[in-house]
């Protein structure tokens, strides 16, 4: 049986650790800074196994020491989107969270695959490579499937067929640089792109980059958790499993798409124990020259984390 480490017990984590559970192929050890929350999300996970079947083990509490063996990790610690929250007070707070989650967690584990689903996504992604020490190929930021499923959920509705249809391309940030690709995303096999006027691709665009903040305007109280615990679920299994899946997270890229030393959402293969390729689309001039521009601000960012952690440390 497989185990995975799943940092964070709020909502992303623990649905990402139910469907871990649920689906019968690995342990979890589910870790929190407030271990009884984590205990009491494992024990409730626990009750459930006997009706899904499944033969796994789902432990919680504060003690790393619980990961012990595990092979892959999901990092969901943080604190969560509040409305009106700005991109600097979210990026200050979960910074100081990933550095010291990620490097407690490998301390135990060593050096395994990493999915991060912590917002602002790329940033914390890069952060947790970096604090880590591991290869890029073991740390993807879980976004672009994400984003996917959004996208395609949105373009069922305008064209009137099941999700199940549809083959989304989502690449660039998880955020405002966010490049859905109607040339790439198919529908029954067809371009998205042949089947809607740009008008309506546009609309299917702004819906997609807005669906995380209509989430948390929803709620009010929290932002997703439901979609976002599936898919990092999806890739650990991957990760796991050896069951290639392409798919677009937030990667470190050195000279693919003609960019260097900067994490953004890219297609890539996953295999066992990291990401096995980048898969490069014949993108027209339009499309290249969006995604370098969410290169250079995912660049700039960067720096300006790095800035404020050099800082704050001095400090």
């Amino acid at each position: 049986m497989y185990k995975v480490a799943i940092v964070g017990a709020g909502m992303v984590g623990s649905c990402a650790a139910f469907n871990v559970a649920q689906e019968g192929w690995a342990d979890v050890a589910l870790l929190d800074a407030n271990g009884d929350l984590a205990r009491g999300k494992a024990l409730d996970i626990a009750h459930s196994l006997h009706l899904a079947r499944a033969a796994t083990k789902v432990v919680g509490g504060d003690d790393y020491s619980l990961a012990e063996g595990a092979r892959a990790g999901i990092i969901a610690a943080g604190f969560p989107r509040r409305p009106g929250m700005s991109r600097e007070d979210l990026l200050r707070r979960n910074s100081l969270v990933v550095s010291e989650v990620t490097s407690r967690l490998l301390e135990v584990t060593g050096p395994i695959p990493l999915v991060v689903v912590t917002n602002p996504l790329d940033l914390m992604t890069y952060l947790a490579w970096k604090v880590s020490g591991l290869p890029r190929q073991k740390v993807m930021g879980m976004a672009g499937m994400l984003d996917g499923a959004r996208y395609a959920y949105y373009a069922s509705l305008e064209l009137g067929v099941s999700v199940t249809e549809i083959e989304p391309m989502v690449v660039g940030t998880h955020g405002e640089e966010m490049l859905p690709l109607p040339r790439f995303t198919t529908v029954r096999g067809k371009p998205l792109k042949e089947l809607l006027p740009p008008e309506k691709l546009e609309e299917l665009e702004r819906k997609t980059r807005d669906a995380g903040a209509e989430v948390v305007r929803l709620i009010g109280s929290g932002s997703a958790h439901f979609a976002p615990g599936a898919c990092a679920a999806r890739m650990v299994r991957s990760l796991l499993r050896g069951e290639r899946l392409e798919v677009p997270c937030s990667v470190r890229l050195e000279g693919e798409y003609g960019l260097e030393g900067v994490f953004l959402g890219v297609p890539v293969a996953l295999g066992a124990g990291g990401w096995e390729s980048i898969v490069e689309l014949p993108l027209n001039e339009e499309e290249a020259s969006r995604l370098r521009e969410a290169a250079e601000a995912m660049r700039r960012r960067a720096e300006e984390l790095d800035d404020w952690l050099e800082g704050s440390h001095q400090g």
